[in-house]
């Protein structure tokens, strides 16, 4: 007999984006070990950002149940549409180009909303959920968060009920780093503390997505604490041909605190003095892409190489991983973002394709790309090195050998994470 295990989840399909597909993928790979999942979710949810090819990839006798949910940046969409949409996909101005009413959403969201602007689903999920899982016979849930206020239903019902209880976090709670832009008072960020503290000492056992995390969560709770990181699977794509030009590619949301001034000081450069390169020189924004860094790229004399794609399904986002010369990971320079694994780091690495990556220093992305040989990080201060690299990835590209010589990659796939996750299950 199967055992039943109640997943509680925010995004999923239509909704786009990698905090879906880690939950889609768990779920497809979970009977394979004899685990039958029972997905709920919201009735009428407002997802930021929609991919109905994700529809596809649900499993057709999955039972999946739904509750109403209030939606707070519904309402907001109605005084400032473009602002409460901004918000809601992460994407936060810089504090000096805020104006009035983002300003006002900003300190709405962290102040009222603790711990985000889900919190009124909380009450009447548990509600619902307690006479489920008394009719169904459920001893085991999980939730994932963000949105974090799922984890507290997840509270809730193992303060009502024995049963076991994993809260898995794919990005940290407290210490990510847009909570300094939340505009939080001194008693709202005591109140989000206590909360984390609460969740971390009442579930069963936690799944985190880095080491860098679990480091952080280590010192909150004595819970077993495990690293499960985002993947890979295997998605079927026709024959996909290389750009004739050196495409230089970033696939998801490239957002204000994410813009990579050293690279483009660097591309500027090489097109400056360069004629060949600036030639053959193709950078493709496949997703979200700020004002700030388009802005960005005008003055460092790129705007003429940029080829802004837009968001699209996720099949054709991994055609484009695999046709482009180079894929760029770009993250925040901060403390806080050590810890931040992109989900789309996994799908980069399985494209053949060499990455080339910006962020913090010892972070979980820098010892994964060292450890598979799929690409090379460097620091923000790194601007020579970087150019270094660029020049020999054009080099490579010019000469018909530029390529990714990945190893150990399979311990990324979807079904091997799953086999992790079932272990905790059992």
């Amino acid at each position: 007999m199967r055992k039943k295990v109640l997943i509680i989840t925010y995004y999923w399909p239509p909704a786009g984006g990698p905090g879906v597909q880690r939950w889609l993928k768990f779920i497809k790979y979970l009977p394979d070990f004899n685990i039958e999942p029972i997905v709920y979710i919201p009735k009428n949810p407002n997802y930021p950002i929609i991919d109905e090819s994700l529809v596809a990839d649900i499993p057709k006798n999955l039972t999946i149940i739904k509750q109403p949910i209030v939606e707070p940046y519904k309402l907001a969409s109605k005084f400032s549409k473009g602002q409460s949409t901004t918000i809601s996909k992460g994407i936060i101005p810089d504090k000096k180009k805020q104006n009035v009413m983002e300003r006002l959403m900003l300190f709405v969201r962290g102040n009222f909303f603790i711990p985000d602007a889900r919190k009124k689903w909380v009450k009447p999920s548990v509600n619902y959920l307690s006479t489920y899982i008394r009719d169904y016979n459920i001893d085991t849930i999980i939730t994932t968060g963000p949105p974090h206020s799922l984890h507290l239903i997840g509270e809730q019902l193992k303060s009502r009920f024995d049963i076991k209880w994993i809260a898995d976090f794919r990005d940290p709670w407290t210490t990510i780093g847009y909570h300094k832009k939340l505009k939080l008072t001194p008693m709202a960020r005591k109140r989000h503390r206590f909360l984390e503290s609460k969740v971390l000492n009442a579930a069963d056992k936690i799944v985190v997505t880095s080491n860098n995390t679990k480091q952080n969560f280590l010192s909150l709770t004595e819970k077993p604490i495990e690293v499960i990181t985002n993947g890979y699977d295997y998605e079927p794509v026709g024959n996909v041909e290389l750009d004739a030009k050196f495409s230089l590619a970033h696939i998801g949301s490239l957002l204000s605190d994410r813009n990579p001034e050293v690279l483009w000081e660097v591309l500027e450069e090489l097109v400056t003095n360069n004629k060949i390169f600036a030639s053959m020189l193709q950078l493709n924004f496949v997703g979200s892409v700020s004002k700030d860094v388009l802005r960005s790229l005008e003055r460092h004399n790129l705007s003429q190489y940029v080829n802004l794609i837009g968001y699209v399904p996720h099949k054709q986002a991994i055609e484009y991983q695999k046709k482009s010369q180079v894929l760029l990971l770009i993250e925040i320079d901060s403390e806080e973002t050590k810890c931040i694994i992109p989900g789309k780091l996994f799908e980069y690495m399985v494209s053949s394709r060499p990455i080339l990556a910006i962020g913090p220093k010892e972070s979980d992305v820098q010892n994964i790309l060292r450890a598979t040989n799929t690409g090379n990080y460097f620091l923000y201060s790194d601007h020579d090195a970087i150019k270094e690299a660029a020049l020999d990835m054009f080099q490579a590209f010019r000469s018909s050998e530029l390529k990714s010589n990945a190893i150990g990659l399979k311990q990324y796939s979807r079904k091997a994470l799953t086999s992790k996750l079932a272990e905790l299950i059992n």
